[in-house]
């Protein structure tokens, strides 16, 4: 067959140039695009997270804020009566100081135990009052001392162990677990502070050594 009547073979189109020239331009300007894009969400991520903090720093003052709100409104009212019940502290106090004062042997007195018997259902009555509104009193032999509680005016010889409370010189209050007033009290010396000295020895001198012949 000759080769004067096959179809002529088509060619591959050729690349522009200038088409050529613009891909790597192309390129970098969309590299250049895509790293500003991942800039501007790395901005705004730290952006956020720097909006989120300040949030949670705010809502945590205010939340700080409430809180010293609502101790301070328990607070007044808990202790509102704090001034009122030391304005009262010494009508309580005569009232023992004048029930303590009758001796024992008066109470035969029918007149005079009468007067005590109003004078102590008075202060019992106070008393009840007193503790309905958070008021208690506090202090008594025995106790171990506590300087929240009590405050040491004097150390006397007692059978109580020593730095315990020997007497209650003046009664001290609490006002919903706050101290309003100490009480008064005197602490122990200890039992060997209370016991009589040893006579010495005839021949020796006290707290000597005494020679023994044989």
């Amino acid at each position: 067959m000759s080769t004067e009547h096959q179809a002529p073979q088509s060619e591959a189109p050729q690349p522009d140039a200038a088409q050529t020239a613009d891909a790597p331009a192309e390129a970098k300007a969309e590299a250049q695009d895509a790293a500003a894009a991942g800039d501007l969400v790395a901005a705004l991520q730290e952006e956020l997270a720097q909006t989120k903090e300040h949030l949670l720093r705010a809502l945590a003052d205010q939340q700080n804020a409430l809180r010293r709100a609502e101790r301070q409104t328990q607070d007044a009212r808990a202790y509102a009566i704090d001034r009122f019940a030391n304005d009262l502290l010494p009508v309580a106090d005569n009232l023992r100081r004048a029930i303590e004062a009758v001796p024992a042997d008066a109470r035969s007195q029918e007149a005079l135990n009468t007067l005590l018997v109003g004078v102590e259902l008075t202060e019992r009555i106070m008393l009840e009052t007193f503790a309905k509104n958070g008021l208690k009193p506090v202090g008594a032999k025995g106790e171990a001392f506590d300087p929240n509680l009590h405050q040491a005016v004097a150390q006397i010889p007692s059978d109580a162990p020593a730095g315990a409370v020997a007497e209650v010189m003046q009664q001290g209050f609490l006002l919903n677990g706050r101290t309003v007033r100490p009480a008064l009290v005197a602490l122990s010396l200890g039992q060997s502070a209370a016991a009589p000295p040893t006579a010495p020895a005839s021949g020796g001198e006290p707290g000597g050594q005494v020679d023994v012949k044989v």
